[in-house]
């Protein structure tokens, strides 16, 4: 019986429920309550069968200690900090990782000095502290806040999740004192630095990145347009420091000292706890160091290793350590990747080789045909397994399902495990012989290359994921989910044979409704959903144009406009239309010129010294895109019958008065866009042009009370008015004004905070 993987089980399940779902003030009792059951089922031994009893006791004990660990833990480490919110102290601690450059100087976590224990702190600093390194001992004045969302304990914040439970901003003089020794539990931190700063030596500027990721684990200095290519392939896990790549390590070890072997677990498990402690000691580093570091002792003790004894008690030596990290992203997809390989990749890649009836032979060329096959076999399984718990968790948190994961991870990862080999190799080389390093590294540079192109160009098709929040794609995941659920209560070849039929069927239809949806009648309008910002979507026909790409979403505004198009399956659009150059309507336009082609861009041609538009039109001039500057009423055919009207700015002081007005009009229907125009601009708009009756307008600025003036809508009458907005912000839009004012005319309202992407189709 697994005993420990019962009591992990229930320790796992409890800290889950209490993490994420009880209130804190239920926990105490609750914990109480598996106690007085666990009494219970220990009294009831002559009524229940001896191996169901000891599996209920187990599973009681672990729930028991996972509830009152929980509620403890908050009292002995959230609660000293909850006192600190909100209040200036001296701050006295010592430095445990290196700076890293914000926009306004940097920020180092610290380890900060309480009258009983310490408590670990994201400390803010200007950059003349930023040559601070692991061991300094600091004191500064500081501002303190609690890191959660609210003060309420039960509410997880992304920090909590990974112990920090304070941020502070120093405050004056900062005073910084090195000891004569780097402190041990520092010396990882500096062998992290002193290798990162070799890789970037030997390697050339636009491959050092992704090394670093793939060695070091510093996703820094990643590209944005990678990043997110990375995320729509599915292989974000193979450039994160994660347990693939330890697995790769020790599965490099064995090759050296022999599978299974004392030699090689002697060898490896050092190896495997000094890779975690350097690479940072992450969720998906401890699980899969603790996994490893279990089965690789199974041969030292003469024992079986067991692969899901080995996960719960990796689970419950991180959540003893920090409850909370539970509530971490990584965590949940690093165990739900571990649980879906052990369940179902070993019987996928047995069904998959057997179909080739692959046969032990002499022959070189069969044998190569059997490897290959196997390769492809072992690929596809692992990758498959991994998605099977992972791909809700992606719906659910990146709001995106990856279709094309499987085939990346088969082309991709080979090349990973050479990677990561050759550039610990090179990286070490590179901190004593800088020349050996550069010949080591020439192999390298071409597979990390590899990498890049393969990550990139799948990247870019079309249908490479599909976004979760379309209706038609979330119907086919439950789809996909129920069917996997029949077919292993129902087992069957041909049901099976039915089942991937279906589940292909159902994600083509699901593209077709979703192209239908959009598709139909004369024109359809997307106000899409990017938080504090603005991108609008308009269809006529065949033609598609954007209207502005900026917001604050978690997603990069470009991303957002980029998925919803090639979930569409377009790669191109007509027409992109830049209102003005402020962030918020334009900040992720060179993350959209990245994964789209655009036939041509209109802007006004104002604010020359705009950082962000000199950087929107080096990119342009490099992908050839023509450029617009609108000085004049322009009119651009926009499909059958339909015109695109874009007014000229018209003068002032602020930013907000030099954008573009657009007019889309479909003969008897009108939308308009003013952008961020204040009242005396509006004015100047109604004073140069007849503007007509609009059916829809996409309120001006977000619903500030200073735009939409009641002149405006008293002229344009909208009968639709959509705020382009995100929730919470800190400017309070849409303000009551703007709200009153659309009202007043009586404009049906709605916000993307509140309704998400807000679709409008004109038939």
């Amino acid at each position: 019986m697994r005993k420990l993987a019962i009591f992990s089980a229930g320790y796992g399940g409890a800290v889950f429920a209490a993490v994420q779902i009880l209130p804190g003030g239920v926990l105490l009792p609750l914990g109480g309550f598996c106690i007085v059951l666990y009494t219970l089922l220990h009294l009831l031994k002559r009524f229940l069968p001896d191996p169901v009893r000891r599996r209920a006791l187990l599973c009681c004990a672990g729930m028991a200690v996972g509830l009152l660990w929980t509620w403890g833990y908050g009292r002995l480490f959230l609660e000293p900090a909850r006192k600190l919110d909100d209040r200036t102290v001296v701050l006295t601690g010592t430095v445990i990782g290196f700076p890293e450059p914000t926009d306004y100087g940097g920020r180092a976590l610290v380890r900060m000095e309480l009258e009983r224990g310490s408590v670990r702190t994201l400390l803010y600093l200007d950059e003349a502290n930023m040559g601070l390194e692991p061991g300094d001992r600091i004191s500064t004045i500081a501002h303190c806040t609690l890191a959660t969302h609210s003060s309420r304990g039960e509410e997880i914040s992304y920090y909590t999740a990974k112990g920090i439970f304070l941020t502070a901003v120093a405050y004056g003089e900062l005073d910084s004192h090195r000891p004569d020794r780097i402190p041990l539990l520092c010396v990882p931190a500096h062998l992290n630095r002193a290798l990162t700063q070799g890789i970037r030596r030997t390697f050339s500027p636009d491959t050092a990145p992704l090394v670093e990721s793939v060695v070091a684990g510093n996703t820094d200095h990643l590209d944005d347009s990678l990043i997110t290519a990375l995320r729509r392939t599915g292989l974000a896990h193979a450039v994160a420091v994660s347990g693939l790549h330890l697995a790769y390590l020790t599965g490099f070890l064995s090759l050296l000292f022999g599978r299974g072997s004392r030699r090689s677990a002697v060898v490896s498990i050092p190896m495997v706890i000094l890779f975690a402690l350097f690479v940072g000691w992450t969720p998906s580093v401890v699980r899969a160091a603790v996994m490893l570091t279990l089965l690789q002792l199974a041969p030292l003790l003469k024992r079986e290793g067991d692969t899901l004894t080995s996960l719960g008690f990796a689970l419950l030596v991180l959540l003893v350590q920090n409850p909370y990290a539970a509530a971490d992203i990584g965590l949940q997809l690093s165990f739900g990747a571990a649980v879906g390989i052990h369940l179902f990749s070993g019987d996928l890649q047995e069904r998959m080789t057997d179909r080739f009836c692959l046969e032990t032979c002499e022959n070189p060329l069969q044998r190569l045909w059997n490897h290959l096959i196997y390769f492809a076999a072992s690929g596809l399984s692992v990758s498959l397994g991994a998605l099977a718990f992972t791909t809700p968790l992606s719906a659910v948190y990146f709001e995106q399902v990856s279709l094309i994961a499987p085939l990346a991870n088969l082309a991709a990862l080979w090349a990973v495990s050479w990677v990561l080999i050759g550039d610990l190799l090179v990286g070490v080389l590179g901190t004593a012989l800088p020349a050996l390093a550069l010949i080591c590294a020439v192999p390298v540079r071409m597979l990390v290359m590899y990498l890049m192109n393969v990550i990139e160009y799948l990247g870019k098709i079309p249908f490479a994921s599909v976004p979760s929040t379309n209706f038609y794609y979330l119907l086919w995941l439950l789809f996909v989910y129920g069917v996997l659920a029949l077919t292993l209560l129902l087992p069957g070849k041909k049901r099976q044979r039915v089942s991937r039929v279906a589940v292909v069927a159902v994600l083509a239809a699901a593209v077709l409704f979703t192209n239908l949806t959009f598709h139909t009648g004369e024109m359809t309008v997307q106000v899409l959903d990017v938080g504090q910002g603005q991108s609008v979507l308009l269809r006529s026909g065949s033609h598609i144009a954007l209207v502005d790409c900026g917001g604050d979403s978690y997603k990069n505004a470009g991303d957002i406009a980029a998925d919803q198009i090639q979930s569409l399956g377009r790669s191109s659009i007509d027409l992109l239309v830049i209102s003005h150059y402020h962030l918020d309507h334009a900040n992720g336009i060179p993350e959209l010129l990245s994964r789209v082609d655009v036939k041509e861009i209109a802007l006004p041609d104002v604010e020359e010294d705009s950082t962000l538009r000199r950087r929107i039109l080096e990119q342009a001039e490099q992908k050839g895109i023509p450029l617009r500057f609108v000085r004049q009423d322009t009119v651009l055919p926009f499909g059958e019958g339909v015109e695109l009207t874009l007014y000229p700015p018209l003068g002032g002081r602020d930013t907000n008065e030099l954008g573009l007005t657009v007019l889309c009009s479909a003969e008897d229907y009108d939308v308009l866009l003013t952008g961020d125009m204040g009242t005396s601009g509006e004015k100047k708009l109604l004073a140069y042009t007849p503007l007509p009756d609009v059916e829809l307008m996409v309120a001006g600025h977000h619903g500030s009370k200073y735009s939409n003036s009641q002149q405006l809508l008293d002229t344009v009458r909208p009968d639709v008015a959509v705020f382009s907005v995100g929730g919470d912000n800190d400017y309070g839009h849409p303000t009551p004004e703007a709200m009153e004012r659309f009202a007043s005319v009586g404009a049906e309202i709605y916000r993307t905070d509140l309704n998400g992407t807000v679709t409008i189709t004109v038939d």
